[in-house]
């Protein structure tokens, strides 16, 4: 038993021994190539050039994958909502412009209806106070032709009765002038109805 543990133990020493060396001659062998690496620039050595041309191709794939998947339909997208966008600003700036358009057309509308309005009111309002004036004139024109009439039969009654005292008055005077130089007496009719046939000639 003793001699079998010894005899593991020899051969585990001669493992870690032969892996020593490996590692040695690994590191070796490594250093070896760095220092031929740190001679020249790597992506210039000749022997390199067919696994860069390899990783090249794989990078230029993988990102034109990710621009063509990922990035360019989000900018296509912010592109087409954008310009869905202003066109959407634009019809409704169309829309506002038509809407305001035909404001204005409704106010000049109404502005024009309010001023013929006004025109026919104004209108109406002469007529009526042409009317009424005159009706007015017409009255005082009434009124003063009346007064006028009854001033006419009052002067014409005054005149006659004015006459009537004349005629009265020449009569007595006549009957006592004739009396008084004739010695006679007349009648105040025969005197009447001789001065008014003197007054009619």
């Amino acid at each position: 038993m003793a001699g079998q543990n010894q005899h593991s133990s020899h051969m585990i020493l001669a493992a870690a021994s032969h892996g020593r060396q490996e590692m040695m001659e690994t590191h070796a062998s490594t250093s070896a190539q760095t220092g031929e690496h740190k001679a020249g620039l790597p992506q210039m050595n000749v022997n390199d050039f067919a696994p860069q041309l390899v990783w090249l191709a794989l990078a230029f794939g993988v990102l034109y994958w990710v621009m063509s998947r990922i990035a360019l339909p989000r900018i296509a997208d912010a592109i087409e909502t954008r310009n869905r966008q202003i066109a959407d600003d634009l019809d409704a700036a169309r829309k506002f412009e038509h809407e305001a358009e035909l404001a204005e057309t409704a106010y000049k509308t109404e502005l024009a209806k309010a001023r013929n309005k006004a025109r026919e009111i104004a209108r109406q309002t002469k007529e009526r106070l042409d009317a009424e004036n005159e009706r007015k004139r017409t009255e005082v024109d009434a009124q003063i032709s009346a007064r006028l009439a009854a001033s006419d039969q009052r002067i014409i009654a005054a005149k006659e009765t004015a006459l009537k005292e004349v005629n009265k008055v020449a009569v007595t005077t006549t009957g006592e002038i004739i009396s008084h130089l004739a010695g006679q007496k007349t009648s105040n009719e025969e005197l009447a109805a001789a001065i008014d046939s003197i007054a009619t000639t």
